[in-house]
């Protein structure tokens, strides 16, 4: 078995090795100069490799350090990004020797409390105690039936295509007053939003180029912003069979967003609407006069592990009081598995170890599902990760742990 000692990070002269390595296992091409010189938001210092004998990388992964918005603050989490093992390392215990040594070194060095990662596939990482923290939405429509309600307000702002930097500089404002509201979503600097706007002829997938637009004010003031793409086709017929495929909708204002979503779907030649990272629940769905014109099949997004219980329920808020006993069950992370103490309000909260009589018992996994306040925790009761010691403190859990705005992370690290 793999001794997480024997994984040390990459240096900048490594860094062709270690993403040629990294690319071949998610059976990816090189992309542009991205192998050949470390890019502004990688942090090499956060970085873990394996070394083969023979000199290959036979392993990577590494973290982003960022900031996400849980409900009612922003709290560090630990971004968890290049996770590989080459086929000839399988089955030696060389991924968990890797999620044990980030999650311990978070842990001893006071780091990060929470960690969070797209998982390639579903069946990893709950072992880790990674549980699906958000959905995306995978929302599809036809275009023809998507008229909205009588009434719907537009607003009297206008929305314009912008050159890439003009969308850059409008929807950063836009993202930086929204952020702090929607649990799951990542604070971006100049870095992230570079790489936001990365737009590789090879990553389109046979749609052309990205667009942008913006919503503005008559005073001027951007209060919104869309980026998306047209795959265009026609029909034997001769007819147009496009589909417009909708990267990010956000705006500070219902007609903002309404009329933002108009311009979408009145695009010419397009027949079709795809959001793929559309919140499951988006707002859209309630502007249509027929609310079954859209489809969707949500799918897992964001996934989040609390790497110290007590730092990560302390740092959130509560819209509802709540003051009991949980019994957490953490088989990877020792130092969270026992009683903790949990008193929260809308205004703070505070959590430490106890070893009072437990209100429930819950697996860590059930604990960072319920944490950004999408997945209720009489759910994940009636899944049978949850177990109810104390009459009624389901209910009151559940109630405490929600919150009004449904958790969105628009950012894949």
């Amino acid at each position: 078995m793999t001794d997480p000692a024997d994984l040390r990070p990459v240096t900048a002269e490594e860094w062709p090795a270690f993403s040629r390595a990294m690319l071949e296992v998610f059976g990816d091409d090189p992309i542009g100069d991205f192998t050949e010189r470390v890019p502004p938001t990688a942090e090499l210092d956060r970085s873990l490799s394996l070394w083969a004998g023979d000199g290959r990388v036979a392993a990577t992964g590494g973290i982003y350090s960022r900031q996400v918005t849980v409900p009612g603050a922003v709290v560090p989490c630990a971004g968890v990004t290049w996770v590989t093992v080459s086929p000839t390392h399988r089955r030696r215990g060389v991924l968990t020797a890797m999620m044990r040594r980030q999650l311990t070194e978070l842990h001893e060095q006071q780091g990060e409390p929470l960690a969070a990662l797209w998982a390639s596939e579903g069946s990893i990482y709950g072992r880790f105690g990674y549980a699906p923290a958000t959905q995306r939405g995978n929302l599809r429509g036809s275009t023809r039936d998507m008229a909205f309600r009588p009434g719907v307000d537009l607003g009297t702002g206008t929305v314009a295509p912008a050159d890439p930097e003009a969308w850059r500089a409008g929807a950063a404002r836009v993202h930086e007053a929204l952020r702090r509201w929607v649990p799951g979503t990542f604070e971006r600097d100049g870095r992230w939003w570079e790489r936001a706007l990365r737009d590789p002829a090879e990553r389109r997938g046979g749609a052309g180029a990205r667009r942008y637009v913006l919503h503005t004010e008559a005073d001027g003031e951007v209060t919104g912003f869309a980026a998306f793409r047209v795959r265009t086709r026609w029909t034997d017929d001769g007819l147009a069979d496009g589909t417009v495929l909708v990267e990010d909708v956000r705006a500070r204002s219902t007609p903002g967003y309404a009329a933002l979503w108009r311009y979408l779907l009145d695009l010419d030649l397009v027949r079709t609407v795809e959001a793929g990272y559309a919140p499951a629940d988006d707002p859209l769905r309630h502007l249509l006069a027929d609310p079954r014109a859209l489809q969707a099949r949500p799918l897992d997004g964001l996934w989040l592990r609390l790497v110290d219980v007590g730092r990560a329920l302390a740092a959130r808020r509560y819209p509802a009081p709540i003051d009991m006993v949980l019994e957490v069950r953490d088989r990877f992370c020792p130092w969270n598995d026992g009683r903790w103490w949990l008193r929260g309000h809308p205004a703070g909260a505070f959590c430490a170890p106890t070893d009072g009589d437990p209100d429930l018992v819950v697996d860590v996994e059930a604990l960072a599902a319920a944490y950004l306040g999408g997945v209720s925790l009489g759910t994940l009761q009636a899944a049978g990760r949850v177990t109810e010691v104390s009459p009624g403190a389901v209910t009151q859990a559940a109630t405490a742990f929600s919150w009004p705005v449904s958790p969105f992370c628009p950012d894949q690290f």
